[in-house]
């Protein structure tokens, strides 16, 4: 398992579009996710022990983000076929478990990885209502073991300001995780 750090935050980077196909059965574009004041793009997947680590806070900060008007989605760009774990059966399973208030999108191709930049689990992208680039930090201090009840949370912090004022914050944190398990073909 490879650890990668994220880049450091592209700020005003315009979030690509996308259409896959959700846990839930419908397709979900770029635009059907996006709240009134922002949205946060989330490329997580089941077997990531830095995503396990932080699942129950992610699924809180998700839901409180939610009700300030910023729309949430996770996106699993993992080749399943080396980690059975990241199938979409297992998908379906881990969204209706966790309890997602959001998309649990599959990216089979792995395009709309490489369109955002992303480079591990997990890997946060905020965005503005103008669907500007404002956040590309880590989550909270958690790494592969979940941090102390009372860390800061940066990734909500972040995007609590983003929706407040539409900028994000100067100092940012990279997000560190396993790295994206790309396809031989890819």
């Amino acid at each position: 398992m490879v650890s990668l750090e994220t880049p450091v935050c592209d700020f005003g980077a315009p979030a690509p579009d996308f259409a896959l196909p959700g846990v839930d059965g419908r397709t979900w574009r770029r635009d059907d996710c996006a709240g009134e004041k922002g949205l946060l793009v989330m490329f997580i997947c089941n077997h990531c022990p830095y995503v396990k680590a932080i699942r129950e806070r992610l699924v809180r900060d998700a839901r409180e983000l939610q009700a300030l008007g910023i729309g949430v989605v996770a996106i699993m760009s993992n080749d399943p076929a080396d980690y059975p774990e990241d199938s979409f059966e297992n998908m379906q399973r881990v969204a209706e478990e966790a309890g997602f208030t959001f998309p649990y999108l599959l990216d089979e191709t792995q395009a709309v990885a490489r369109a955002f930049g992303a480079v591990c689990t997990p890997d946060f992208f905020g965005y503005n209502a103008d669907l500007e680039l404002q956040y590309r930090g880590r989550f909270d201090a958690s790494r592969k073991e979940t941090a102390q009840g009372d860390v800061r949370r940066d990734l909500f912090e972040a995007m609590k300001q983003v929706a407040e004022t539409g900028a994000g914050p100067r100092e940012q944190i990279p997000s560190m995780g396993c790295s994206i398990k790309w396809r031989e073909d890819g």
